[in-house]
């Protein structure tokens, strides 16, 4: 079957944690769909990474730095799409059953995003997209369900769906849409350490009625529909790449 064909020509496009997993898969899908895609990661240059990043425009980014985050925001000079990809579960590999831990989980995974959305918010107002700027946060089914080992990831990802529905509603007056997509078992540098320990990841695959794990190239082209003229009629939303987990 053919892919979806998306045409992003002209268009600007921001997605942090793009150098790798999940956001490498969206921030490639939006180049070939001719976007000039900014990429953030966390090593000081493009050239740190073994994955050639030479199709996006790499800017260094700790996304719990709140002025790096402002800073950024105000280096770029348009902007159409954000997507809020970065994030990490057991920061440092240590217990987010630690309160400490589980503080610094949501520091990640929610307040970075609100933040970045908050400072590109008046390049987003300024777009002329047809269909809108767009703003895709990445959920997951840990917004959802109870996963015993990040409570702090799960938390910050639960909020994540109701942040994008009141970013949906406050922004929709400067023509600015906020969806999110929420990626069930998807093969990433997160996910990698659970495919050596099948007790991990055989009782949610079984459950999954597609019955496999994902890829970042089934996450992108739902992210870029959410972001495209095609969903110029959908904000709120939480859209589940899962497999049929959720549902199962």
């Amino acid at each position: 079957m053919a892919e979806p064909d998306f045409d992003f020509a002209g268009a600007r496009v921001l997605v942090t944690g793009g150098s790798n997993g999940i956001g490498y898969g969206i921030a490639a899908a939006f180049a070939a769909a001719g976007a000039a895609v900014t990429v953030t990661g966390r090593r000081p240059g493009a050239g740190d990474y073994d994955r050639d990043l030479g199709a996006f425009d790499y800017r260094p980014l700790e996304i719990e730095d709140g002025d790096a985050i402002d800073r950024l925001a105000a280096s770029l000079d348009r902007l159409d799409v954000l997507v809020n990809n970065a994030g990490a579960s057991l920061p440092g590999g240590r217990d987010e059953w630690d309160v400490d831990v589980f503080e610094r989980a949501v520091r990640i995974n929610l307040f970075g995003a609100f933040r970045l959305a908050s400072a590109c918010q008046p390049l987003l107002a300024a777009s002329d997209a047809a269909g809108g700027a767009a703003i895709v946060n990445l959920a997951s089914m840990s917004s959802y369900f109870g996963i015993e080992v990040v409570p702090g990831y799960g938390a910050a990802k639960a909020a994540i769906v109701q942040t994008t529905k009141t970013m949906a509603v406050r922004w929709a007056r400067d023509g600015i849409r906020a969806n999110a997509v929420a990626p069930g078992l998807i093969r990433s540098n997160m996910t990698a350490a659970m495919e050596s320990v099948e007790d991990l990841w055989r009782p949610m695959i079984d459950r999954t009625p597609l019955g496999r794990w994902g890829n970042p190239e089934d996450v992108a082209p739902a992210v870029l529909f959410l972001a495209s003229d095609a969903a110029r009629y959908i904000t709120g939303q939480t859209l589940a790449v899962d497999g049929g987990y959720s549902v199962a």
